[in-house]
């Protein structure tokens, strides 16, 4: 059996290339799929083309194997290798669900490997205590075809890696590693389970890690137990009464003039204060994904529209131009400590240009609390702060781009938040605008609080 070409540095060779891999639905390279579920193979660049089941030289963190007893199920597959990559923004339990559904399961990387495997994908780092040697990669690949050709008791369902590995071999070791009797084969035996195979699984069962997201995590394990803070109430409502009437004691009768000055203060005061909502500035660059055609249906509705699909819409309604100045009501509940539940709204403005606004005044720089951005850096050329690291440590930053797109080293240095759109599944449109809001509160009850129920 020849050496197997080395699937993992050739998929690293073809990430620090920026080369990007091609699913398809068989060996040939004219039949690309969209979906890591669809495909068989996975071609990578320049000139190699795998099964994507193909073992890769990374050891499983779960195996307590040592490498002189090396076995496929010890060693990450490609696709499970390219499935970390390709998720490597998303959070633990949306990379979990997304690996479940195309079908690894136990055979994911786990969520405590993703960093270092995709660092030493990307070049952070050089090398690794999981990286074994492709000569026992070979070996374990042919004791494993060893063992499916010879025994006469195969599991009912092969392993997946022997199917995809050796389909295009021989007929009589592709009908063996797939379990089917050959003519005059005497009658298989009752399949029995191996003690060496019943003792992995029972310590990959006992090393297992219970994923958690939001919503576990806040529900706990206790009974919701509600404070009561009346007594605290009832003690401070007798201090404010003292402290009136001790007030009302002292003040001195106003005179007629002072009456009359009186008055018209009140009158002032009684007037409507001038309303300071925050607000949120975007690029207006032609190339933006969140533009003044689509951010109201972003950050109000929670769904992403593409920019010409929005602009196609707005001119059939007879709006050539977008608005320069755009409102948007954000709905926010507060429960109280006696459980009452109050809803109002925040309202929020956002604008594309230092011209729009200047339509908010000469202090309309201390009412930005949000700046989007592209990374272009002449976004921020008529801003009150031209460099991007000085403007970011007045206003909270905002990266958005598209989830497959590779990090961006201008931004490295900016102190912004990533936000990644993706392309095609809107249903994690919520979650994600979600997530803005979180951030931007957290900035705004930091640093500008006095703007959070303007």
């Amino acid at each position: 059996m020849t050496t197997t070409p080395d699937a993992l540095l050739a998929f690293r060779q073809a990430i620090r290339s920026q080369s990007q891999a091609i699913l398809l639905a068989s060996s040939s390279t004219s039949s690309p799929v969209d979906s890591l579920s669809q495909a068989t193979h996975i071609h990578i660049p320049p000139s190699d083309t795998f099964p994507k089941s193909t073992p890769t030289r990374w050891r499983k963190g779960s195996s307590s194997t040592s490498t002189s007893n090396l076995t496929l199920n010890d060693l990450y597959t490609l696709e499970a290798i390219y499935l970390v990559y390709q998720l490597k923004s998303l959070p633990a339990p949306e990379y979990a669900k997304q690996a479940r559904e195309v079908g690894l399961g136990i055979g994911m990387v786990s969520v405590t490997e993703r960093k270092v495997v995709v660092d030493w994908l990307e070049g952070a780092s050089e090398s690794s205590e999981r990286l074994v040697e492709l000569e026992k990669v070979d070996a374990a690949i042919k004791a494993a075809e060893s063992l499916a050709s010879g025994s006469t008791t195969p599991p009912s369902t092969p392993p997946t890696h022997l199917k995809q590995l050796y389909s295009e071999g021989s007929p009589s070791k592709s009908s063996t590693a797939k379990g089917l009797a050959t003519p005059g084969s005497p009658v298989k035996r009752k399949y029995v389970p191996d003690t060496a195979d019943i003792a992995s699984v029972k310590r990959i069962r006992t090393q297992e890690i219970e994923l958690r997201d939001r919503n576990s995590v806040l529900r706990g394990i206790k009974k919701n137990v509600r404070v009561n803070f009346s007594s605290v109430r009832t003690q401070f409502a007798e201090k404010l009464k003292k402290m009136k009437e001790t007030s009302g004691k002292a003040a001195p009768m106003p005179s007629s003039s002072s009456s009359l000055m009186s008055g018209v203060d009140s009158k002032m005061m009684s007037q409507k204060k001038r309303p300071t909502w925050p607000i949120i500035m975007i690029s207006s660059s032609p190339t933006a994904l969140i533009t003044m055609y689509n951010v109201k249906k972003f950050l109000q509705e929670s769904t992403f529209e593409p920019t010409e699909t929005a602009r196609s819409r707005a001119q059939a309604e007879g709006n050539v131009r977008p608005d320069d100045v755009i409102i948007i009501d954000r709905r926010l509940t507060h429960i109280e400590s006696s459980g009452k539940e109050n809803v109002f709204q925040q309202r929020y403005i956002v604008i594309d240009s230092q011209d729009a606004l200047t339509k908010f005044g000469p202090d309309a720089w201390d009412r930005v609390v949000c700046v989007m951005t592209t990374g272009q850096a002449w976004q921020f050329r008529s801003y009150k702060w031209s460099e991007p690291k000085v403007l970011f440590h007045h206003v909270k930053g905002i990266y958005v781009s598209w989830a497959n797109d590779r990090p961006n080293p201008k931004i490295k240095d900016w102190n912004v938040t990533e936000l990644k759109i993706d392309q095609q599944r809107r249903h994690i449109d919520k979650s994600m605008v979600a997530h803005f809001w979180k951030v931007l509160d957290d900035w705004m009850t930091a640093n500008k609080p006095t703007l959070m129920k303007s």
